[in-house]
C-alpha cells in the first residue's frame, strides 16, 4: 500500500512551508520600506516660488544661487542613488539643513537668510560645495536697524554657562572613554561612551551647526562614500561600531584619542561662540525638526540601539534655552508659553511609552514604524510650538 500524498491529505510540504516563511519575511521588509518611503513622500505641498535644487552624485544643479535676504523656500531633489543631507553653511556654521532625503525624492527647506555669501553642500561630504549669494532687501535693512533687546542679556548669558558646563562634561567623558579603550575595558568604554553621548546631546542644537567639528565628531556612515570602511568614518559612531557591532575596543585608540581632542576643541569653540536672541528658540526648533525628519525615522544609534535614551537627553538639551525664554514669552502670550510647555511634556511622554529613561531598556530596532512615526510627530509638534516664541517676542 502506497504512502498517502501529504499535499493531497492537506498537510503542507516542507518546501511550501519554506516558501511561506520566505514570503512572510519579504512582506515584513517591504512593509518597513514602504513606511520609510511614505515618510519621505509625506511632504508639504510645494510652495509657489520655491527654488529648485537638484543634487546629483557629484554636484548640485545649479551650483550657484542668488536670493534676496529674508525668507526663501528651497525644494531639494535627490537625483543620486544614496540618501543625502543638504546644508546651507556660513563658514563652518550650519545655517539650515535638511537630512535623510531618499534617492528620487524631494524635500522642502525654509530659511530666513541675512545678506552674505554662503556654501551649500551637494550630497557626499567629499563633493564640491556650491555657492548661495543673499542680497540685501527691505527686510534685511529693517532687521539691521532693530535696536538690541536688553531683556535677553540674562538668558543668553545663562545659556552660555550651560553650554560650557555640558561641553566640559563631554570633554571629560571622552577622555575617560579614551582611557578605557586604551586599557581594553569594554564595559568601562561603553559606560563612558554613554556619558559622553548624553552631554553631546545636550549641546547638539548648537554644536551640530559647527560643520567641521560635527563632521569630525559625529559623521554617519551612510553619508560617506566608503560607509563604515571610509577613512572619514571617525568620532562617536566609529567607536560605537567597534564597541557594539564588533564587541571589541581593539583598534579604537586613535579614534578615541581624536574624539577627546575634538571634544576639547568643541568646548573651546562654544565658549567663544556669539549668539543672537533669536538663536535660543531658533536652534531648539531647528534641532527638534532635524531629529523628527531623520534620526527618529531611520535611527541614529545604529549599533548600540540606545536611541531612546539619546532622544530623551536631546529633549533636555532643547528645553534649556527655551526655558530661559518662557518668562518673557509668558508675558507676551500665556497661551503660547503653555503650548510650549505642553509640547515638551508630550515629547517626553512619547519616549516614555517606548521604554525610555525610567523604563526597561528597548533597542530601537524593536520600535515599530508606527511608533517611530508618532514620536517624530511629537518632535514636529514641539518644533512648531517653539517656532511661535520668536514672533511673539518681536524677534522676527
Amino acid at each position: 500500500m502506497s504512502s498517502p500524498d501529504p499535499q493531497r491529505a492537506g498537510v503542507p510540504s516542507s518546501r511550501l512551508m519554506t516558501v511561506a516563511l520566505v514570503g512572510a519575511a519579504v512582506l515584513a521588509l517591504a512593509g518597513g520600506g514602504a513606511f520609510y518611503l511614505a515618510s519621505q513622500k509625506a511632504a508639504r505641498p510645494v510652495e509657489a516660488g520655491a527654488i529648485a535644487v537638484r543634487v546629483g552624485a557629484k554636484s548640485c544643479e545649479p551650483m550657484d544661487l542668488t536670493v534676496p535676504a529674508g525668507r526663501s523656500v528651497f525644494e531639494i531633489e535627490n537625483a543620486s542613488d544614496r540618501p543625502i543631507e543638504w546644508e546651507i553653511l556660513d563658514g563652518v556654521m550650519v545655517v539650515e539643513e535638511r537630512e535623510n532625503i531618499a534617492p528620487g525624492f524631494k524635500s522642502q527647506l525654509t530659511a530666513r537668510l541675512k545678506p552674505g555669501t554662503y556654501d551649500i553642500t551637494c550630497g557626499l561630504l567629499s563633493n564640491p560645495r556650491g555657492k548661495l549669494t543673499v542680497t540685501a532687501s527691505a527686510h534685511s535693512e529693517a532687521e539691521r536697524a532693530k535696536p538690541p533687546l536688553k531683556a535677553f542679556i540674562g538668558p543668553l548669558s545663562e545659556y552660555k554657562v550651560y553650554l560650557a558646563l555640558q561641553s566640559g562634561q563631554m570633554a571629560q567623558a571622552t577622555k575617560a572613554l579614551a582611557t578605557a579603550v586604551d586599557s581594553g575595558d569594554l564595559a568601562a568604554a561603553r559606560t563612558a561612551y554613554a556619558a559622553a553621548r548624553t552631554a553631546y546631546r545636550h549641546v547638539e542644537a548648537v554644536s551640530g551647526r559647527i560643520a567641521d567639528i560635527e563632521n569630525a565628531i559625529d559623521p554617519i556612515a551612510a553619508y560617506l562614500a566608503g560607509r563604515e570602511q571610509d577613512p572619514a568614518f571617525t568620532g562617536f559612531h566609529r567607536i560605537e561600531f567597534g564597541l557594539w557591532h564588533k564587541n571589541s575596543a581593539a583598534g579604537l585608540k586613535p579614534v578615541a584619542d581624536k574624539l577627546a581632542a575634538d571634544a576639547a576643541a568643541l568646548r573651546d569653540r562654544l565658549k567663544a561662540l556669539k549668539f543672537e536672541p533669536a538663536d535660543l528658540a531658533g536652534n531648539a526648533s531647528r534641532e527638534a525638526r532635524r531629529l523628527a525628519e531623520g534620526p527618529i525615522v531611520s535611527g541614529d544609534s545604529l549599533y548600540a540601539g540606545d536611541d531612546l535614551s539619546e532622544f530623551a537627553a536631546a529633549v533636555d538639551g532643547l528645553e534649556k534655552p527655551v526655558s530661559l525664554l518662557l518668562p518673557l514669552a509668558g508675558e507676551a502670550s500665556p497661551d503660547m508659553a503653555k503650548a510650549v510647555t505642553d509640547a515638551f511634556a508630550a515629547a517626553r511622554a512619547e519616549i516614555g511609552k517606548l521604554g525610555g529613561p525610567g523604563s526597561a531598556p528597548v533597542a530601537y530596532s524593536e520600535v515599530p514604524p508606527d511608533a517611530r512615526k508618532a514620536l517624530a510627530a511629537a518632535f514636529v509638534a514641539l518644533a512648531d510650538a517653539v517656532d511661535r516664541i520668536n514672533p511673539a517676542l518681536g524677534l522676527e
